[in-house]
């Protein structure tokens, strides 16, 4: 059945998450980890077609979502037009509470897409959509300003990165574009990396917010 996510696709997304998160392709270990607490299945046209701020997503989430603060609730969906999207841990201080967790499209978990083969089918949007849940921006975040992504070591960056570019550089001040940064837009086999500037960005947001 199309979008029945199958429990070895999860397993494996699981293991992308805490490999990513852990620095096991290069980059620093953000000491975030992440454990299975249970699996969902519905179905339900509406939730699975639904796009952000739609009645389907506020349907989808106010029916499934589980646990704290601390919970990632994770939808596995067509995730309308997009790979994902997810909200900054201050929904849950707007009185949005349940609508705090990340859709990610099915076909990005791993051994599920023929759609993203070679692009984004390697459980990287999943990782992507996390680090927005606990406050990461993306790279390219403000373009060449001197605010950025609010992070001091991903140098500035002006846009999106589509593909694998080595040497992309879009602003002036020192730095390549960090196209190997999962906060940016590259194919899944280009990310390898957090920097620490994230990490403790992201540390940070977990104790405010969601500790």
């Amino acid at each position: 059945m199309t979008g029945n996510v199958s429990d070895r696709a999860i397993s494996e997304q699981m293991t992308v998450m805490n490999f990513d998160f852990g620095g096991f392709e290069g980059g620093y270990n953000t000491g975030f980890r992440f454990v299975l607490a249970g699996v969902d299945r519905s179905v339900n046209a509406e939730w699975f077609n639904a796009g952000p701020s739609s009645s389907g997503e506020r349907g989808m989430k106010k029916a499934l979502h589980k646990g704290g603060d601390n919970a990632l609730n994770w939808y596995s969906t067509t995730a309308g037009i997009y790979l994902g999207w997810a909200y900054f841990p201050d929904v849950l201080k707007k009185g949005n509470a349940y609508l705090d967790g990340i859709v990610v499209d099915w076909e990005s978990m791993p051994g599920t897409s023929s759609t993203y083969a070679g692009r984004y089918d390697l459980g990287k949007t999943g990782v992507h959509e996390a680090g927005h849940w606990v406050n990461l921006h993306h790279v390219f975040n403000g373009g060449c300003n001197n605010w950025g992504d609010y992070v001091d070591d991903t140098p500035p960056q002006s846009i999106a990165t589509s593909g694998c570019p080595i040497g992309q550089d879009s602003c002036r001040e020192p730095g390549l574009d960090s196209i190997h940064n999962y906060m940016d837009y590259s194919y899944d086999s280009c990310y390898s990396e957090f920097t620490k500037g994230q990490a403790l960005r992201m540390q940070d947001a977990y104790l405010y917010w969601r500790a």
